[in-house]
C-alpha cells in the first residue's frame, strides 16, 4: 500500500491542540478500531515496523498497559523506559534525550510530573510526542472518556457531564476535550481549588464555537443538578501535595447516593482510576448500577491506537496531515 501523506510531526500536550474536527474524528477511529477488535478482525499492519518510547517518571497501570497492549496489536513495538533506564536520572538534559530518541524511535510517550518538562520534550524532538499525564494534563484520558460518554449517551450535544471534587489535571482535560465535542461541562470543586484560569478561559472559548457551556460553581448539590454523567477522582494526585484545609473542604464533595440523586435520573458514573473508596467516591456507587468506569478504561486502549494510527501509521489518511 503506497505511503499516506502526513504531516512530520504533532504533539498532543493538551486536549486543545486538537482542533473540534480533530477531536472528533480521533474518537470515531477509536470506535472503529474497538469494532474491529470487537469482531476479531486484526489490524497489525498499521504500525508494523514502528516504535514507541515510554518514559515513565510516574508508576501506571493504565496508560502503560493501554498503550503497550496498544502498540501491540497495530503490530508496533514499545519501550518501557523509566528514569532509571535513561540517562535523564544520572543529569542528561530533556533536549538531549529527546533529540537522541528521535534518531531511535517514531513517537514518544511520556509521563511526567512536571509539565514544563514535556514541553521540552517536544520542543526537542523530532518525532510526535504524546503527553501520557502531566501535573497540568491528562488528555488521552479525557478524549477516551467522550468515547465512552457518546456509547453511554449516544452523542454530546445536550448533555452535562460534572466533575465533583479537587480542580486538577484531570479537570482541566474534561474542561477542553468536552468543550472540543459540545459537551457540557461543570466543575463543582471547593473555592480553594479552582481550575486553571488559562485552561477556563481556553475552554470556555472552543465550548462558545461548539455549543458547550463551561462552568464553575462551589456547591456540588447545584453543579450535578440536571447532570448525565457525575465524575470525580482521587483528592490528591500522584506526587501532589495538598494543604489540610483543602482536604477538609473537599468532604462535603464525596459523590455518594445523596448527592447522585440531585442528578438526573438514570444519571451515570464516571473515574479516571485508581480511586479510594470511601474517600472522594462511596463504594455503593463506584460499584453499582451506575458506574461506568471499567468502560473507561477499556477505552483508553482503542483511544491510544487511534493516536498513534493517525500520528504514525504509513496506511491512513491522517487527521494531522
Amino acid at each position: 500500500m503506497a505511503t499516506q501523506t502526513r504531516i512530520a510531526k504533532f504533539d498532543l500536550l493538551t486536549d486543545d491542540d486538537l482542533t473540534p474536527h480533530q477531536a472528533v474524528a480521533l474518537i470515531e477511529r477509536a470506535a472503529e478500531l474497538k469494532a474491529q477488535r470487537a469482531a476479531g478482525e486484526l489490524h497489525d499492519h498499521l504500525l508494523r515496523g514502528k516504535t514507541l518510547a515510554m518514559i515513565f517518571e510516574k508508576p501506571s497501570t493504565r496508560t502503560r498497559v493501554a498503550f503497550e497492549a496498544g502498540v501491540a496489536q497495530l503490530g508496533g513495538h514499545a519501550l518501557y523506559l523509566s528514569t532509571n533506564d535513561l540517562q535523564l536520572g544520572r543529569g542528561e538534559t530533556i533536549a538531549d534525550t529527546a533529540r537522541v530518541l528521535s534518531r531511535y524511535v517514531d513517537a514518544i510517550m511520556a509521563r511526567v510530573f512536571k509539565h514544563e518538562d514535556l514541553e521540552a520534550l517536544a520542543a526537542a524532538a523530532t518525532i510526535p510526542v504524546i503527553n501520557g499525564l502531566s501535573d497540568l494534563a491528562h488528555p488521552t484520558q479525557a478524549l477516551a472518556d467522550m468515547l465512552t460518554v457518546k456509547e453511554h449517551l449516544g452523542g454530546w450535544s445536550g448533555r452535562k457531564l460534572t466533575y465533583v471534587g479537587n480542580a486538577n489535571n484531570m479537570v482541566h482535560s474534561l474542561l477542553l476535550a468536552g468543550a472540543l465535542v459540545g459537551l457540557d461541562v461543570c466543575v463543582a470543586c471547593p473555592a480553594a481549588s479552582r481550575p486553571n484560569p488559562d485552561i477556563l478561559a481556553r475552554a470556555t472559548a472552543i465550548g462558545a464555537t461548539t455549543g458547550a457551556t463551561i462552568s464553575v460553581v462551589d456547591d456540588p448539590r447545584e453543579g450535578v443538578a440536571g447532570a448525565d454523567i457525575v465524575y470525580t477522582d482521587v483528592w490528591v494526585s500522584m506526587g501532589q501535595e495538598v494543604a489540610p484545609e483543602v482536604l477538609e473542604a473537599l468532604k462535603p464533595f464525596q459523590v455518594n447516593t445523596e448527592l447522585m440523586a440531585y442528578a438526573k435520573p438514570g444519571a451515570l458514573f464516571m473515574h479516571c482510576l485508581p480511586m479510594y473508596r470511601g474517600n472522594e467516591v462511596t463504594a455503593e456507587v463506584a460499584d453499582g448500577p451506575a458506574s461506568i468506569i471499567f468502560d473507561q478504561t477499556e477505552n483508553r486502549l482503542h483511544l491510544h491506537k487511534a493516536l498513534l494510527v493517525e500520528m504514525i501509521s504509513d496506511h491512513v489518511d491522517s487527521i494531522f496531515a
